[in-house]
């Protein structure tokens, strides 16, 4: 529920919708609403076909995660396992593939965290998270352009130290995990 009131707001009328780039991943649209008013706004949209990401945590509450470079901030950052949807992708199907991908890692029990918005100002791309339990090491199967380092670290620690992460998805999925072993009143997620 995005609404704490569960009333969805009003949606300003498009006026026009122009197509700008269309690219592999992302595609770029200027869009001119009308806002209270009457008055005209121009807003940029980057639509994505969203994504996913994994929290996978071993039999000891050892999360794994990759440190990669990431070129749009030129350095490196730690992060959960994730990636891009394929147009019309399941994304629990997608985040076995990634969790295969980037971590080597396959899982027998999978749970879905929920969704959310990376950056709704201006990109519509959805994230769906999940909780990955039960793994089994096999053989990694990274993209031709990516380099990857795999990493864990003990959940509780992760969460203590949550202030040195810095890549937005691993922050909001930690969230989850931690809000969902808080519901089931437990220890860390079983």
């Amino acid at each position: 529920m995005d609404d704490p009131s569960g009333q969805p707001g009003a949606m300003p009328p498009v006026v026009s919708s122009r197509l700008i780039y269309e690219g592999r991943i992302v595609t770029l649209r200027v869009d001119e609403i009308e806002v209270a008013g009457g008055q005209k706004a121009v807003r940029e949209v980057v639509e994505h076909p969203g994504a996913v990401v994994v929290a996978a945590l071993d039999g000891s509450d050892q999360v794994f995660l990759v440190r990669q470079y990431r070129h749009p901030i030129r350095r490196e950052l730690l992060e959960l396992p994730a990636g891009a949807l394929e147009r019309g992708e399941d994304p629990l199907v997608a985040a076995q593939r990634e969790l295969r991908e980037e971590a080597g890692l396959l899982a027998g029990d999978w749970t879905s965290l929920g969704h959310f918005y990376s950056s709704p100002g201006f990109v519509n791309e959805r994230l769906y998270a999940f909780l990955a339990r039960d793994l089994t090491s096999v053989d990694t199967e990274p993209d031709f352009d990516e380099e990857l380092t795999l990493v864990k670290y003990p959940l509780d620690v992760l969460l203590q130290r949550v202030g040195e992460i810095t890549d937005a998805k691993t922050l909001a999925t930690l969230l989850l995990v931690e809000q969902a072993r808080r519901v089931k009143g437990q220890g860390p997620c079983e």
